[in-house]
């Protein structure tokens, strides 16, 4: 009998220890930091139970995989899109120093950077939602809308009657929501639309494993394939700032030309993923004529791409700048790559000005931002708090020349864990446009001081740096 209990007591230890070994293992080759991968490596070795469960429950990024495999369950691989007829547009002199940032845009974006675009941004909802209503009402073949919440308010009713409308007469209309943003209302537009001619989806549908991650953050209407809507606005009376007490003010775009034709080809591969039938053809991509000056390029992102897009395109931005870089953003949690990028552009001579919130939404959001700021203002960064309310808008802009728009915010959830949709603008106008609003902004927000988040008391640091433990996962 003892010498069984040996037996079984070898084995266990025996186990116990290749389980340390294989997760330290994997932990060395696959981890691409070697702070993260030596912690790992001494967390399963010294815990030889305990250290490796840590480990494979909490070390291992399966986002990516699971993202992969999601796309795969849920709809076949997409027929091959034919071949673009003409390469990306070039850069006119103005804009030629930027041919860096374009370049690196090229390969990591499938897209290519179309001409002839015009961008027009839209204030809050009191300007957005009437130009996208009277779009839905004059559509005359398709109403493409994916949206992250959709309210079933007011405003969610209105749109929810132009859809319908749409249907009634004929148009095909579908509409995507993400099924977490959905959870934000009650009623919820799959209810207020039951009954009607709208064909509804919603984005990854919640249930056990995970799926609190991998969200559908963007915003998109498409009409005939032709005009198109984009930015950081949700449907919801919230985006309306004559209400009282206002709740979010937000800038969305009114965006046509050649580049249309990315966005619908977008919300085309979400409808797929979503269950939907896949569609193509002039139906849905008619041939788009030059409606303005701006060289746009769309970029979509998300967990199950090869790269992460929007951030090397923003950390290129940042190297490429030479006089200023503007940057307005509702969340704002850097990792160490933007950091160094921002204070290596400051030393570099670049003027950096950073505009958030004063008061967020998400407090504990607010505590992990506000523990980076100390080491951005220390090196010459300024940073400048909006007053209330809660401002949603987000956008950069480089020396007045080169913009970001769409629905990503500078944080781990959306540089990493979302899937979004954004659009890099080689336009002097539009730039100009963008730097006004933010210095009109300007006018109205406190600047934050080193003194400032020096001074703040003990307790506060500790929940500020509390937080930031939780960065990535916020």
């Amino acid at each position: 009998m003892r010498f069984l209990d040996h037996i079984l007591w070898g084995l266990l230890s025996f186990f116990l220890v290749l389980l340390a070994l294989v997760s330290a293992g994997h932990a060395l080759i696959n981890k691409r930091d070697p702070r993260s991968a030596l912690g790992w490596i001494l967390t399963s070795l010294a815990m030889p139970l305990l250290g490796p469960l840590f480990y494979w429950g909490m070390g291992v990024n399966r986002i990516y995989s699971r993202a992969r495999r999601w796309h795969e369950e849920a709809a076949p691989p997409a027929p091959p899109l034919p071949p673009d007829s003409l390469p990306s547009a070039s850069l006119p002199p103005e804009l030629s120093y930027l041919r860096e940032l374009r370049n690196l845009s090229e390969h990591v974006v499938s897209t290519r950077l179309l001409p002839g675009n015009n961008l027009t941004p839209l204030e809050n909802g009191e300007e957005a939602y009437p130009a996208m209503l009277a779009a839905i009402d004059r559509a005359e073949g398709s109403v493409h809308l994916c949206t992250y919440i959709f309210d079933g308010d007011d405003t969610g009713k209105r749109f929810v009657m132009a859809l319908s409308r749409a249907a009634d007469r004929g148009v095909e209309v579908r509409v995507i929501v993400d099924s977490l943003g959905e959870k934000y209302s009650n009623p919820t537009a799959r209810e207020l639309l039951k009954g009607s001619g709208v064909r509804f989806r919603r984005f990854l549908p919640l249930r056990p494993g995970g799926y609190l991650n991998l969200r559908n953050h963007r915003k998109l209407l498409v009409v005939d394939g032709k005009l198109a809507f984009t930015g950081g606005m949700n449907i919801g009376s919230r985006h309306l700032v004559a209400s009282r007490p206002p709740v979010v003010k937000d800038l969305h775009f009114q965006v046509t030309g050649p580049v249309v034709t990315d966005l619908q080809r977008t919300f085309l591969e979400d409808w797929s993923f979503a269950g939907g039938a896949q569609l193509s053809g002039p139906r849905y991509f008619p041939e788009l004529v030059p409606t303005g000056s701006a060289l746009v390029r769309a970029v979509s992102d998300g967990p199950d791409k090869e790269f992460r897009k929007l951030n090397w395109i923003i950390l290129g931005a940042l190297s490429c700048a030479r006089r200023r870089v503007t940057i307005v953003t509702p969340y704002f949690i850097p990792d160490r790559p933007l950091i160094s990028a921002l204070i290596t552009a400051s030393l570099r001579g670049v003027a950096i000005t950073l505009v958030l919130p004063e008061v967020n939404n998400l407090p504990y959001v607010q505590w992990a931002s506000r523990s980076y700021l100390w080491e951005l203002l220390q090196q010459g960064v300024r940073i400048f708090a909006q007053p209330p309310p809660f401002v949603h808008t987000k956008f950069m802009v480089v020396d007045g020349s080169w913009s970001l728009i769409g629905s990503a915010n500078l944080d781990p959830r959306s540089l990493r864990l979302n899937f979004e949709f954004n659009l890099e603008v080689y336009d002097l106008q539009f730039a100009r446009l963008l730097e006004e609003r933010c210095q009109a902004t300007l006018e109205l927000s406190r600047e934050l001081t080193l003194a400032e988040m020096d001074g703040r008391p003990l307790v506060i640091k500790l929940r500020d740096a509390t937080a930031k433990l939780f960065s990535p996962y916020l």
